[in-house]
């Protein structure tokens, strides 16, 4: 469809670094206005008011991904969500290290971006360790451990997805939309948060059918992709360090509009402020849990957004496993931090003598 849009000056490449530009930005700032975080959804003190607001983006980007599916615009067939042999291994222990390491540092990775741009450094040197972490796993000296784990594998055949089952995709998807938004009405959470968190749901679908259909050109054809941070954040390290070598991409649009975003929301909505460490413990912390969240997004595929919050919409049997790993490392670690640190307010409930944190 690109060749029709009428971009003369412009390639096919190039005119998504906007697209994902602008998704970026529309991310980052419902998201930080709806503190839209799976993290907080799971272990945070308002959790349930969090998995409101979760859920019903997911439940909107199910629809809507589904819905684009059914009409032809896009498919998934050939997707790395849908291998036939799936990596077992990688995604359980992938999913268990990032939801580990995302309780440590107080915030999945969209939400130690978009606290990124309203002044956390806290947020700025996880996100810098992270993106370190999983490049060296994609293309490092860590590399082999992803290799290794990856060869570990289950053979689906045509199993591969939830469509596969009796019913099909778009019964699939409506039993996980009416569950998600059946919980998401008796959260607690307001009804003008919820439209909010449908709106940052509607991005998913749309950037599937941006970069798989709208900006589609045999000639030169770009990878279709949705919102996700951990290969995006990859990229755009790779691309600061080597602008001149490289060009920007999708993840470079995505993460750059995410960021400004975040910081246009903050600063209409005075929520801006600098934070930053206040012991050295703290802070060694907060790296051992972005290397956990580097290594195990690249094992498991995806991030909370990657294969959460876009994957679970492809009905993908591996996001769904990615997912629920992500939640398992999560609790467990949590609850392994609260019975080891039971005086400690940050796990045990009392928040008087602690800092403010990254996700709160």
């Amino acid at each position: 469809m690109f060749e029709s849009l009428g971009f003369e000056n412009y390639t096919a490449p190039q005119v998504v670094v906007f697209f994902a530009l602008a998704l970026g930005l529309a991310f980052g700032f419902l998201a930080e206005r709806t503190k839209f975080c799976f993290r907080r959804s799971l272990v945070g003190e308002d959790r349930r008011q969090a998995m409101g607001v979760w859920l019903t983006a997911l439940a909107v980007a199910v629809l809507g991904t589904q819905a684009a599916v059914a009409m032809g615009w896009i498919g998934f067939a050939d997707h790395r969500f849908m291998v036939s042999d799936l990596p077992i291994l990688a995604i359980a222990l992938g999913g268990l290290l990032f939801g580990a390491g995302m309780v440590l540092t107080r915030g999945c990775v969209s939400r130690l971006t978009v606290l990124t741009a309203t002044g956390n450094l806290r947020a700025v040197f996880v996100l810098a360790v992270f993106a370190i972490t999983a490049h060296a796993t994609l293309k490092g000296v860590l590399a082999p451990l992803r290799t290794a784990a990856g060869s570990v594998t289950v053979p689906l055949g045509e199993n591969v997805s939830l469509a596969a089952l009796p019913g099909g995709a778009l019964v699939w998807a409506g039993i996980i939309a009416a569950a998600a938004l059946a919980y998401a009405l008796r959260s607690g959470s307001r009804p003008g948060m919820l439209i909010l968190a449908a709106l940052l749901g509607a991005l998913v679908p749309l950037a599937w059918v941006g970069t798989g259909y709208v900006l589609y050109d045999d000639f030169d054809p770009i990878a279709m992709e949705s919102l996700s941070f951990t290969s995006p954040f990859a990229d755009t390290l790779f691309w600061t360090i080597a602008s001149t070598s490289i060009p920007a991409g999708f993840g470079v649009g995505l993460i750059g509009g995410t960021l400004a975003g975040a910081l246009l929301a903050s600063l209409i909505f005075r929520s801006f402020r600098w934070q930053s460490f206040s012991a050295p413990a703290e802070t060694g912390r907060y790296a051992a849990g972005a290397v956990l969240m580097g290594v195990g997004g690249v094992l498991a595929g995806g991030c909370t957004v990657g294969a959460g919050l876009s994957g679970v919409p492809t009905l993908s049997v591996a996001a769904l496993l990615a997912i629920l790993s992500i939640a398992a490392g999560a609790l467990a670690t949590n609850r392994g931090l609260a019975l080891s640190s039971p005086s400690r307010g940050e796990f045990a409930g009392s928040r008087s003598t602690q800092a403010a944190q990254p996700a709160e």
